[in-house]
């Protein structure tokens, strides 16, 4: 991208997730960064996505998809965002709640670029590939590359979705014009531990690589975004999803709401986004899942992956 002039997008939707408080993550990065003294904030131009988190206090008839007719108008909100920052030739720094987000993210970066090939670079403890025939939850933010992908992995159906539910599942696979958004063949995982059956069988059989923790470790943040980027020559544009959940929280801290041992160290995650966002193709950077409210360190979630923010912007304007 030849303009990365940054503009924020912020997105404060928690109702894909199955714990409470992810809505609060921007804030309690705006808060680091005023305990930190790093004017972050201050120096981007930022839009905010309208939410629909009063659904959480309303009757929910979706079991296999909560809250999916509220998520579908935030998707088409977020979509329309993300695709207009690109449009104006500015680069959308995303900063998400919880990662449903992400699919609405992808639609929006296909929908300024219906004409690219999109890679896909994933840094997440989840693989986040269920759909509402295959999950065990229910909750979206374990849907989003399902979404994007344009797959329900019927192979292990275990759900019977409500039509309704489907309807707007299908209108959100679609949402940036086309489904799938981009191919199985250009979507690499770091940092992937913890996974259902389900999952397990959409890697294997789409043969989705997964670097993790131990071979990221082994080989170097460097050498191992080098492989990503090489793996992903053919892509004319790329798309980085940071979930924070993705390093350790013994070492971090447990504020997300997911939480899995032995994940990256914040150093190793720093590192590994630096190198992929040298990339001149990547044409836009998402964080999610800063949970304050499960935070045993009073916010240290926020104030680490604040840190990571904003050195890794700071690389993208330069």
């Amino acid at each position: 991208m030849k303009n990365k002039a940054i503009e924020l997008v912020i997105q404060e939707s928690e109702i894909g997730a199955g714990t409470r408080g992810s809505s609060l993550g921007p804030s309690a990065l705006k808060l680091a960064s005023l305990n930190l003294e790093i004017d972050f904030f201050k120096q981007y131009p930022s839009r905010i996505v309208r939410n629909q988190n009063d659904a959480l206090f309303a009757e929910d008839t979706f079991p296999y998809a909560k809250y999916i007719d509220s998520i579908s108008v935030v998707y088409s909100a977020h979509c329309k965002e993300v695709s207009s920052v690109l449009l104006n030739q500015r680069f959308p720094l995303v900063v998400s709640a919880d990662h449903a987000s992400a699919a609405a993210t992808i639609a929006g970066i296909v929908k300024a670029f219906p004409d690219k090939r999109l890679g896909v670079v994933w840094i997440d403890a989840h693989a986040d590939l269920h759909s509402p025939y295959t999950t065990p939850s229910g909750n979206v933010h374990g849907m989003p590359l399902a979404c994007a992908l344009g797959l329900d992995n019927l192979d292990r159906q275990i759900n019977e979705p409500d039509p309704r539910g489907v309807e707007h599942w299908e209108a959100m696979k679609a949402l940036g014009g086309k489904s799938p958004s981009f191919k199985t063949t250009d979507l690499r995982f770091v940092g992937v531990r913890d996974t259902e059956e389900p999952e397990n069988h959409f890697m294997s059989k789409y043969k989705i690589p997964n670097y993790t923790v131990d071979q990221l470790r082994n080989a170097g943040p460097k050498k191992i975004a080098g492989e990503l980027l090489d793996s992903l020559s053919d892509c004319d544009i790329l798309y980085v999803s940071f979930d924070v959940d993705s390093m350790d929280p013994d070492v971090v801290s447990y504020g997300t709401g997911t939480p899995v041992k032995n994940g990256l160290l914040p150093d190793e995650a720093r590192d590994l986004i630096h190198e992929l966002v040298k990339d001149s193709r990547l044409v836009c950077f998402e964080v999610v899942e800063v949970n304050p409210l499960l935070d045993n360190k009073y916010n240290k979630m926020a104030e680490e992956t604040l840190k990571i923010l904003d050195s890794t912007a700071k690389i993208i304007a330069s």
